[in-house]
């Protein structure tokens, strides 16, 4: 059973979705849809108490709850109460909120464009071109970034054939591949960026996004020739790896002077996009 998960953004607003291939339906974050909805400073224990009502009403809707690992927002992937689109329609019921018909409108767009991205897999990266615009990162930035999911993806895909666990492992020999490249974990990597919950990549500069594929790539491509059998194996492929792309960068920084990790995020390329720009109407 292959589960994807990804995010979703009603009006700004990141929802936490799991597309699940062999159920063929969507899954999403109730609380993420609770802190939306109601617009609740403490959105779980308003879940909390809306649990305990709809139980007194006699209503079967909790029974149907399912819980499924989603990334926290430190990054971990944690179980986390989820429903499916129908499950949510009923539930939204229970929501006193002016955004409840929008928000309606918003999980039918949501199961549509997962319809034409089965059949055309390019509306996905046209999408995700089209939400990183409006972020304000340059166009060269934004196919930079779209490639590095792309070898991601394959890297992942190696590491499922080589029965590594989604979750704790994916994040282990990431932090791995980071080090071994960066010099450093993936927690001081988005220290250095003042970021919390963020994506690193989202906030890396186009020179660190080029290095970061350089080292999941190299990794990728070694283990399809080693083919570790163990975690342990393939933790020191994952450092093998990042060293190629930590070879590389140590030889670019003697050549700069400078180093090539930048305290940058995504406000400030967003910023320098636009200081480039409107210099270039001078």
């Amino acid at each position: 059973m292959t589960k994807e998960n990804t995010i979703r953004l009603f009006e700004s607003k990141k929802v936490r979705v799991l597309w699940d291939d062999s159920a063929e339906k969507w899954y999403f974050s109730i609380i993420d849809i609770i802190e939306i909805l109601s617009e609740s400073k403490n959105p779980r224990r308003y879940w909390s108490d809306l649990k305990i009502k709809l139980n007194k009403e006699g209503s079967q809707l909790y029974e149907k709850i399912v819980q499924l690992k989603m990334a926290a927002f430190d990054g971990k992937m944690r179980e986390t109460d989820a429903a499916d689109t129908e499950q949510l329609l009923r539930l939204i019921q229970s929501i006193p909120s002016p955004k409840a018909e929008p928000f309606k409108m918003w999980l039918a767009k949501v199961g549509y464009e997962r319809i034409e991205e089965t059949e055309d897999p390019e509306i996905a990266f046209d999408r995700a071109m089209e939400t990183y615009l409006k972020k304000g990162y340059s166009t060269n930035w934004i196919n930079q970034r779209l490639k590095s999911i792309e070898v991601r993806k394959e890297l992942t895909d190696e590491w499922e054939t080589r029965g590594i666990k989604k979750g704790q492992e994916y994040a282990i020999l990431t932090d791995e591949i980071t080090k071994a490249w960066a010099g450093l974990t993936t927690k001081e990597y988005k220290n250095i960026k003042d970021l919390k919950k963020e994506n690193l990549r989202d906030n890396m500069t186009n020179l660190e996004l080029v290095l970061n594929m350089l080292a999941e790539t190299s990794t990728t491509e070694l283990s399809k020739k080693e083919k570790p059998k163990t975690f342990i194996a393939s933790k020191k492929v994952a450092q093998k790896g990042g060293g190629v792309a930590g070879n590389a960068r140590r030889d670019l920084e003697k050549k700069l002077g400078n180093s090539v990790i930048s305290p940058l995020n995504a406000k400030d390329l967003g910023r320098k996009d636009n200081e480039q720009i409107e210099g270039n109407k001078e």
